[in-house]
């Protein structure tokens, strides 16, 4: 195992080219910039595709066009430029096709700021294109984490033919920490491309990609097929790791991505001042880990949701508790990152914070 020390932004395209990549199209934006940076060197040296489009629209028909060619290939963004995106990222999904998506949270509404946020867990989890869809979303908390969920998410979306997103912050995207860009991933069986539009050497007839349906009962078949695909996504591709959640804690914080991992820090503060808390972080955001909240002690007396965000995964953790446990929020938005000690007082102070 050999690791090396590296920013976030360049360990999303170092990963990607581990993972096989052979496209990328995309549109600079802070503080994800470093990514087309890397790849832009990386993919033409090793005889693959590197396109900065003439805007994010563009890019993503491009990665459209590319996917169905069978191509691995991914575009990268943040916020804003997921914004434009998401018309094409719905146009993906329903033509089932697989591609990754790399987007890197600032702050907003609107053009906000370059600081890191989680302002953004409506878009990827809801999405803003149109119809019955899902992308699946892979928050990691590290800068390794990041680098072996983007490997994972390239199989994750051949498999299923869909759009994988890989959703961090810009901190995680700006920090640097060492990595083993070589370590194993989960190994997958993964179906030839059979449907791929690359001529007829392999087949008989035209394969055609398209999402369009004139026909409503088509349409409606084609939905509850992907229905189907997608109930078999929640049932094998939900993640989520269970701290502290065997001693009997008072509190479980709810948290993801670099909040997560703020409130690791906070626990211990919690703990030598003999409060009690785990916490529940969910990895998958779509699917969301619902059944984690099944496991929940019977000691505890509450729920804390931590974001960088006013309370969007919120709504998530609500629905996945279902009314078993008292629920308070604490937040910074805006780009402002909370220290430890900020969340360790929103625990004190619990009950002022129920979410009514």
């Amino acid at each position: 195992m050999s690791k090396v020390l590296m920013k976030g932004n360049e360990a999303i395209a170092k990963a990607a080219m581990k993972a096989g990549l052979d496209c990328f199209f995309g549109y600079p934006i802070t503080p994800q910039n470093e990514v087309p940076e890397y790849l832009s060197k990386l993919l033409p040296e090793a005889g693959k595709v590197f396109v900065q489009a003439e805007s994010e629209v563009a890019a993503i028909n491009m990665v459209y066009g590319a996917a169905g060619a069978g191509k691995r290939v991914m575009t990268s963004s943040s916020s804003v430029g997921i914004a434009l995106k998401q018309e094409g990222i719905s146009y993906i999904a329903g033509a089932e096709l697989p591609c990754v998506i790399g987007s890197v949270m600032r702050g907003g509404p609107g053009l906000g700021t370059i600081q890191p946020s989680q302002g953004d867990y409506y878009q990827a989890t809801r999405g803003g294109g149109n119809g019955d869809y899902h992308v699946i979303v892979l928050a990691p908390e590290s800068v390794q984490e990041t680098v072996d969920l983007m490997k994972e998410a390239f199989d994750i979306a051949d498999l299923y033919r869909n759009p994988v997103m890989v959703l961090a912050d810009g901190l995680i995207g700006q920090m640097m920490e060492t990595v083993d860009l070589d370590k194993p991933i989960k190994k997958r069986e993964l179906p030839e491309k059979a449907w791929a539009s690359i001529g007829t050497k392999h087949h008989e007839g035209r394969n055609i990609i398209n999402s369009l349906f004139l026909d409503p009962n088509e349409l409606e078949q084609h939905n509850l097929k992907l229905q189907k695909k997608y109930k078999e996504v929640e049932k094998n591709e939900t993640k989520y790791e269970m701290i502290n959640m065997d001693n009997n804690p008072e509190y479980v914080i709810v948290a993801y991505g670099t909040t997560a991992r703020i409130c690791r820090s906070s626990i211990e503060i919690l703990a030598e001042n003999g409060v009690n808390v785990g916490m529940i972080r969910p990895i998958s955001l779509w699917p969301y880990p619902k059944k984690a909240f099944n496991d929940i002690p019977k000691s505890v007396k509450g729920l804390m949701v931590v974001e960088m965000s006013l309370g969007q995964m919120l709504d998530d953790v609500l629905i996945s508790d279902r009314g078993r446990h008292k629920v308070a929020f604490y937040g910074r938005p805006g780009g402002i990152v909370p220290e430890p000690e900020e969340i360790v007082e929103a625990i004190m102070t619990f009950d002022e914070r129920v979410v009514e």
